[in-house]
């Protein structure tokens, strides 16, 4: 069964310097990191952040294209873990029939969060991603660094 999750944020790994963004359960504890290029997360961070472009980015291009024929963005779904690959799935409601289309995940998350569409990681994912050596579980201080971030109280200092 996919779990839902929502941007918890964008950050830099800093082995690779490659942004990562950062998908958190919206129940439960599951997080999963996903490398994307610059201009993926420069996408992401401009939906995140409501930064105005004179020009349509894909993403509004899209939800454009989505809109004018009818259809609607039903979800976005992270489907597999392959070869340090991830893959996506967008989920279209035209009328009574939903149409998958294969997709970048970073793409699929600037255009969910465009749309307000919900973010859906497949479980197997989350075990594909664990860690199988010394290198990618440095990965996982992420997972640290994320906890304190959300014990943050309204002042900033980190709640003990």
């Amino acid at each position: 069964m996919p779990v839902h999750v929502q941007v918890f944020g964008l950050v830099r790994d800093e082995e690779s310097d490659a942004p990562v963004v950062v998908l958190r359960a919206v129940e439960g504890q599951e997080t999963l990191l996903v490398q994307v290029g610059l201009a993926e997360a420069g996408a992401i961070a401009s939906v995140m952040d409501k930064t105005p472009f004179p020009r349509p980015m894909t993403h509004d291009l899209l939800a454009s294209v989505l809109d004018g024929l009818g259809g609607t963005l039903e979800k976005v779904e992270v489907t597999d873990l392959r070869e340090g690959t991830f893959f996506g799935l967008l989920h279209v409601r035209k009328g009574r029939s939903v149409v998958q289309i294969d997709c970048r995940p970073s793409d699929a998350i600037a255009l969910a969060l465009k749309v307000d569409a919900p973010i859906f990681v497949a479980d197997d994912v989350f075990t594909k991603a664990e860690p199988r050596d010394v290198r990618e579980a440095s990965r996982r201080n992420w997972l640290g660094f994320l906890d304190a971030l959300e014990s943050e109280d309204d002042d900033g200092e980190l709640v003990q």
